[in-house]
């Protein structure tokens, strides 16, 4: 599906975030600790917005995007060139669930709108810790059910109904009226906590942004242990 929206997707993003994506990542780039030197790895990197991100706020990091989808990639290779960061970003196809990274070869992850659509969640969470060196950092950004109550409920109708509607006629694509679905389907805030507890990670917290439609959850893989 994602290589058939490839084209669209970031017009798709701007329009039906109404704009709040770029925000979103911004706030995600903002809330971590990067350093100069620094190698960081950015998982479902799409057409590469937050890799370029992250490249354009540390100057002196390099950032490996990694996408299943071949045509994001293709578009992302052109963004990345577009912006002279080509030396910097280094894009590779390959799945979370199975990085093709050897152990502690990263100071830091991120992850933006791509870990809902992960079938075995708990596997990719475990396959990043293990890619991070001790004390290193992970930002995960998603969407999520807004509360059902006050403007939440405004924003709910919007995710609902809107959104995939919205979606399917820009794209040409009825598939992406799994939008919704799969937002429905993602665990909400305290129980994705507990999931990157499980899998190992430490300082784990969330930060709820716009009504509660989208979140930033942040861990670091501990200092010491396996």
């Amino acid at each position: 599906m994602f290589d058939g929206i490839a084209k669209r997707y970031d017009l798709l993003n701007r329009l039906m975030s109404l704009g709040a994506d770029r925000h979103w990542r911004r706030r995600t780039v903002e809330s971590l600790e990067t350093a100069p030197g620094q190698a960081w790895l950015d998982l479902a990197t799409g057409t590469a917005d937050l890799a370029i991100e992250l490249a354009e706020a540390e100057r002196e990091i390099h950032v490996v995007g990694l996408d299943p989808s071949a045509h994001m990639l293709e578009i992302a290779q052109q963004k990345i060139e577009d912006a002279d960061l080509q030396k910097r970003i280094r894009l590779v196809l390959g799945s979370a669930e199975q990085l093709p990274f050897e152990d502690a070869s990263f100071d830091g992850a991120t992850m933006a709108f791509g870990i809902r659509n992960v079938p075995d969640r708990s596997a990719a969470l475990r396959e990043i810790r293990r890619v991070l060196r001790p004390a290193g950092r992970l930002a995960i950004v998603e969407l999520s059910e807004p509360p059902n109550r006050g403007w939440g409920r405004l924003a709910r109708f919007y995710v609902h109904v809107i959104v995939p509607r919205w979606g399917a006629w820009l794209s040409g694509k009825a598939e992406y009226r799994y939008l919704q679905r799969s937002i429905a389907a993602f665990p909400d805030a305290p129980t994705f906590e507990r999931m990157l507890g499980e899998a190992g990670f430490d300082q784990v917290s969330s930060l709820s942004l716009s009504m509660g439609a989208c979140h930033v959850f942040l861990a670091r893989r501990p200092e010491s242990g396996p």
